[in-house]
Order: structure tokens, then sequence, then C-alpha cells
């Protein structure tokens, strides 16, 4: 089990992993025990609407990373305001990780908007690891086969796919940019576990990952 993003030297890579590897068991991740998401609908299916604020009216902070990373989300929206509220929250989380590992900031109130409890906890300590090494990240990372419950106590699973094979690790010391091959391990599967917070912004309350995995190989 890793997290997200791009192989980190040895040394820091075992440091990032016993931070990050967080289990989403504690708030129940809508897993059949076989790492699938349990009645999880393939995005682009409408679901019943529910009772809930307006996301388009809720404010959130946007976080746009630096010019040299970029993102495609091949997530389309569904047409349904809660799960598209939860694939627009999911996209901002993951962009706001990056910005304070860009920043070195392993405070940065932007993902601390979209992360609570452990998962935050988490995220703190695999930020830091950045910090600590002087590293941040560099490239392109492509996000795809989303899979995503919606439940009618305020709770999501959401599992999907990110392609970190055009994606670097670039030291600030020199600018030095660590360039590794594309493998197996290039292709990483995510599951997490949201809850709706009162301001209505949904928030990842845990997360785990697997890199390698068979279902997101291309």
């Amino acid at each position: 089990m890793t997290y997200r993003r791009v192989s980190l030297p040895a040394s820091l890579v075992l440091i990032a992993v016993s931070a990050l590897t967080l289990s989403s068991c504690g708030i129940g991740d809508g897993s059949d025990g076989n790492g699938k998401p349990a009645a999880a609908d393939t995005v682009g299916t409408p679901s019943a609407s529910r009772t809930a604020p307006d996301p388009s009216r809720i404010d959130r902070p946007q976080a746009s990373p630096p010019a040299d990373l970029s993102y495609a989300f091949d997530w389309p929206r569904t047409g349904d305001k809660e799960k598209d509220a939860v694939l627009a929250d999911s996209e901002q989380s993951i962009r706001a990780v990056d910005l304070a590992i860009v920043k070195q900031d392993a405070l940065d109130p932007a993902y601390l908007h979209y992360y609570e409890g452990e998962a935050a906890a988490g995220t703190e300590k695999f930020i830091q690891t950045y910090v600590d090494q002087e590293a941040t990240i560099t490239g392109s990372y492509r996000f795809y086969d989303p899979r995503l419950a919606v439940r009618e106590d305020g709770t999501a699973s959401f599992t999907y796919c990110e392609d970190q094979g055009r994606a670097y690790v670039k030291y600030l010391r020199d600018n030095r940019i660590r360039k590794t091959e594309v493998t197996a391990k290039s292709y990483v599967e995510y599951h997490t576990s949201l809850k709706r917070g009162t301001d209505g912004v949904w928030k990842v309350q845990g997360v785990s990952s697997k890199s390698g995995s068979a279902a997101c190989q291309p």
C-alpha cells in the first residue's frame, strides 16, 4: 500500500509510506473485501437527488499549482449534484495536496479544507517528507476509471486510477528532476472515503492506495 504521488528515493519512500498508508476502514470505505467498491456506480450514472446544500453556492479554496504541473481528470460529470460535488471536491483535494508540496507547507490551509481526521494527519506527515528533503513535484498526472457511491447518510466511497508515468520528483536545492521509467507501478489505484461537511464540502476521511494495481494497467 502506498499513498499518491511519484516515487521517491528509498529512504524517503519508507517515511512517506509509513506516514500515509491510511486505512479507510474506520469510516466505511465501501469495499467488498476484494478491493472493489460495494454497490458503486460508474461515473456518468445519475442517482436520485438528495437534500443537501447547493454545491455551486459553497465557497471552496481553489488550488492552482504552478505551470509545470498539469492534470487530466477523465471522470465526466454525471448531472447529479452530489456526485458532481464529490468529483469536483476530489479534484481540488488532489490539487491542494500538490500545492502544499510545491509551497513546502505541511499545514497549508487549502488541503486542510478537504481533509479531516486521520486523513489530514497522515497527509501532513506525507507533505512534510517532501519539505524535509527540499523536494517538490513536476510533470503531468492523469486520473481515470472513477467508481463512485454516494450514500443517504452523507458519506461516499470513491475509487479511481492515476497514471504517474510522466510525473517526477524535483529537488529545490539544484532544480534537479529525478526522472523514472514507466513501469506497472506507475499506475496506482486509490480508495477514498468522504463525508459531506456541515459547510457542504466533501472531505476526505480516509485514503488507501495500491501501486501497480492490475485494475489500472493500460
